[in-house]
């Protein structure tokens, strides 16, 4: 593939971008361009009226997603090809096959990876079914605490926050990530041992925060006199240290070809999500995502929602030299989903070498963040709306609430003043204000856009992930970098082994060869 700085649609952009409209000139910003920018499927909406284009520039983004076959390439991916490689060089060299864990709805696919992909995950899914009714024919478990980090972690609990509004009465989940040991701490003062499962997540089963806070729990279980395999679950590869019945009251699988970040619709979020929704809530969450799966399959770019949030995505990025996105919810529910897509989004492609295994010339992988609204308005918006550096908001939102609780006051019910302040805080961002006082004056052209959903619930829960999954893909498919590798990763945690084997070392009164990882001793050394 040509170096995305060489293609025939990324030089137009190139120019393009110089003469963007700009929002806050007069009759840019009309009712006809907020009904003409807009795209419908799986029940979202996606407003993008108020980002810097026209259909000029929309349709040279439609050129780069069809010079680059992203929408090829989507369709390999769901369909089982190994996408996850960087030629030339060692990489994981493996299928990408998330979406198979959530393919067992209406159009199906049929190619032997994914079909493969599917049972088997369809077959833990009956597993799960059965364990999670044995269980509550007991009735003595009321809490639920996944240990895991990262994908293990960040996912699961984003989507247990968005839809606590349907767990099963008397159920609780938490999630114990961090090494610090005050998190276990705080979290076993909420718990009765004796009510409670954990599950220990790791696909190698070699995680070593997992490994220690999975110690720190058999510790506080025995010391409460139980067996801590009656409490402990698993979810990890087969054949790994984890898939142990000897240690566990029950093991589900994962594959390689599910990466962490992509992994909330697997095994690693459904035993927490079944036990705490049951299992027709989380069969409604995954028949959500498989939703997008096939929206993000289709042909039409201007119906196509995640690829045409990852065209918007580029733009910002790429051309209008904009580094950071702002994920704002307009929903309290989804207080910790911006912290899920930070990795989703950053861990996929913060990336500096293309799938050719050469340094890149370009931008990728903008800084995502971002908290609910109406509060970022009282915090971080001051910057956002006067500030020097321009950052582009992805706002969520919904037309009903949760729970159908409101008041009225003023003429007005709680949602609606909170949907008022989305679409005002979009209308400002891109008019602005002129004012003789400079204090008062607001630049405005900052681009949003809006994803608006009727309702927070299961389906559509699984619908957003899974649009925001595909956006990620989409870029990385574009940019012709590798989203489903992480190397990044890996360079701490091996340095922070040395450091955890010096630790040792002291304890045990070892000397320390003085050459060995003198940086980690010299820290050390001030403890």
């Amino acid at each position: 593939m040509t170096s995305f700085t060489h293609l025939k649609a990324a030089i137009k952009l190139k120019e393009l971008a110089s003469s963007a409209p700009h929002l806050s000139d007069e009759g840019v910003l009309t009712p006809k361009r907020i009904d003409s920018f807009l795209a419908k499927n799986a029940d979202l909406t996606l407003f993008y009226g108020t980002e810097r284009l026209d259909e000029k520039i929309l349709n040279t983004l439609f050129e780069l997603a069809s010079e680059t076959d992203a929408l090829k390439k989507m369709q390999a991916m769901q369909q089982g090809a190994t996408l996850n490689f960087i030629e030339g060089v060692e990489s994981e060299n493996r299928e990408v096959l998330h979406t198979s864990m959530r393919d067992f709805f209406d159009h199906r696919q049929t190619t032997p990876p994914a079909q493969k992909a599917s049972e088997l995950a369809y077959a833990e899914l009956e597993k799960l079914k059965a364990f999670l009714q044995e269980i509550d024919a007991k009735g003595k478990f009321t809490d639920i605490v996944q240990i895991g980090i990262g994908g293990s972690q960040l996912g699961p609990e984003a989507i247990y926050h968005a839809l606590e509004a349907y767990r099963k009465p008397g159920r609780k989940a938490h999630f114990l990530s961090n090494v610090d040991p005050d998190d276990g701490a705080k979290i076993f003062r909420e718990l009765d041992l004796s009510k409670t499962l954990f599950i220990a997540v790791s696909k190698s089963g070699s995680t070593l925060e997992t490994l220690t806070n999975e110690e720190y729990v058999k510790e506080r279980l025995k010391k409460a006199g139980l067996n801590p395999k009656e409490h402990l679950l698993s979810v990890t590869g087969k054949g790994s240290p984890m898939d142990d019945p000897s240690k566990y009251l029950a093991s589900f699988y994962i594959w390689d070809y599910i990466g962490g970040r992509y992994s909330v619709t697997s095994m690693v979020g459904a035993v927490l999500l079944a036990f705490i929704l049951g299992m027709d809530r989380l069969l409604d969450f995954l028949r959500g995502a498989h939703s997008m799966d096939r929206a993000a399959l289709e042909e039409n770019p201007s119906a196509n929602l995640p690829l045409l949030g990852a065209l918007l995505s580029i733009w910002n990025r790429n051309f209008l030299n904009h580094a950071t996105c702002a994920v704002i919810p307009y929903a309290q529910a989804l207080y910790r989903f911006p912290a899920h897509l930070q990795q989703l989004s950053m861990e996929s492609n913060g990336k500096r070498i293309d799938k050719r295994a050469q340094v890149v010339d370009f931008e990728t992988g903008a800084i995502i963040w971002g908290e609910p609204g109406t509060n970022g308005q009282h915090s971080f918006y001051q910057l956002i709306h006067q500030g020097t550096t321009v950052v582009p908001l992805d706002f969520i939102a919904f037309r009903e609430s949760q729970y159908g609780e409101d008041v009225e006051y003023k003429g007005t019910s709680s949602q609606e003043k909170l949907l008022a302040n989305m679409f005002a805080q979009s209308i400002s961002l891109a008019t602005g204000q002129k004012n003789a006082n400079p204090n008062k004056v607001f630049p405005g052209n900052r681009p949003t856009r809006i994803l608006l959903g009727n309702k927070l619930n299961p389906y559509t829960m699984g619908a957003i992930l899974s649009y925001y999954e595909h956006q990620v893909a989409f870029i990385g498919f574009m940019l012709n970098i590798n989203s489903f590798d992480q190397e990044g990763v890996q360079l701490g945690k091996v340095l922070a082994m040395k450091i955890i084997d010096q630790m040792q070392e002291k304890k045990e009164g070892k000397p320390s060869d003085p050459k060995n990882f003198p940086l980690g001793q010299a820290f050390l050394r001030h403890l």
